[in-house]
């Protein structure tokens, strides 16, 4: 049976209270930064909304549901405009209008507002990590920011944020930069406090929806690079696919590159882009955290699982183990074990 969720509203609190209400979990808020945090029945994760000046919002979706769940923008009085931004796993979107499925894939963003008879359906399977970042605009708000540069937008983007009652239905989905990707990264990863922290978060949603519509804005000189993107993200994919497979293996970063069809440069911006870590710190933290797994599911002493994650040095691996977990391998192991042994 699937859950049907209904966005209905143009500002945040309105749209955090309306879901709360729908799916009978609280909310809780700090001034116009409002979260729902789903409780074990539901699934796990959380919905958080924040509402800036101008008519500009953005809702930040990481979930895993235990049930499949519809989530329906429908037409408003004021219809908002939105830049969905898919960070995981494969989101299926819906017009009521044509009633044709599309698929927005990982690292893709779909731009889209309802024509007046017309509702946006996006489909969620149960027990799938779904990660979004959405922006949206409160078009007849936005237009007081828009009124002294509006002669200097080109003509699409014009007829987009010109439509401010959301007569025309928009829909376009394209890849998005893997710098976009770190913008969002940025903004989720904030740790400043106070006053400080709404001001970096506005400016970056800016930042992200400014970076978007300039290569929405290029048209056709776009597409080359847009495949190009796409074909970059699938060959860092298979990067990690492959150190996933050779953890216990020495890796070389340049041969890594060659293999996967990419110089290092390449490769090394796209971890950091995608991963905000370089491609040896990326290799180091996954072998660390299966040396953890090793140690609490087997009977391996320190010198194999050092040999079975691909490090030659024993003494180097400790040292690494304590900095990553505060903790020497040695003494985890005992932990783990000696509790084994009490409730045996």
């Amino acid at each position: 049976m699937i859950k049907t969720v209904t966005i209905n509203d143009t500002n945040i609190l309105g749209i955090i209270s309306s879901l709360s209400k729908q799916l009978d979990i609280e909310y809780t808020n700090e001034g116009d930064d409002y979260c729902i945090d789903l409780d074990k029945k539901f699934g796990s994760g959380y919905i958080r909304g924040i509402q800036f000046s101008h008519g500009l919002s953005v809702i930040e979706v990481d979930i895993t549901s235990k049930k499949k769940i519809m989530l329906e923008f429908i037409k408003q009085d004021i219809n908002t405009l939105q830049l969905l931004f898919n960070i995981d796993s494969i989101l299926l979107h819906q017009t009521t209008e044509s009633g044709e499925k599309h698929s927005v894939n990982k690292f893709q963003y779909c731009m889209f507002s309802n024509a007046i008879t017309n509702t946006h359906r996006f489909k969620f399977q149960k027990n799938k990590p779904y990660s979004f970042f959405i922006i949206l605009i409160n078009r007849r708000e936005f237009e007081e920011k828009l009124m002294s540069i509006v002669d200097t937008m080109s003509e699409d983007l014009q007829l987009i944020f010109k439509d401010v009652n959301g007569v025309n239905l928009i829909h376009h989905t394209e890849y998005f930069s893997l710098e976009i990707a770190q913008f969002i990264e940025e903004f989720r990863q904030c740790e400043l406090e106070e006053f400080m922290k709404p001001i970096y978060l506005e400016g970056k949603a800016y930042e992200i929806l400014t970076s978007q519509l300039q290569s929405f804005n290029n048209g056709d000189d776009s597409k080359n690079k847009t495949l190009l993107r796409k074909a970059t993200i699938d060959k860092i994919e298979n990067a990690v696919a492959i150190i996933k497979e050779e953890l216990d293996v020495r890796i070389n970063v340049y041969s890594l590159a060659k293999r996967v069809g990419l110089n290092q440069n390449t490769l090394q911006n796209g971890f950091k882009n995608l991963f905000q870590t370089s491609v040896n710190d990326y290799i180091k933290n996954l072998r660390l955290d299966k040396a953890k797994i090793l140690i609490e599911n087997s009977e391996l002493n320190i010198t194999e699982i050092t040999y079975k994650i691909g490090i030659n040095s024993r003494s180097y691996f400790s040292k690494l183990f304590k900095e990553k977990f505060n903790i020497s391998p040695s003494e985890y192991i005992s932990n783990v074990r000696n509790k084994e042994n009490q409730s045996a």
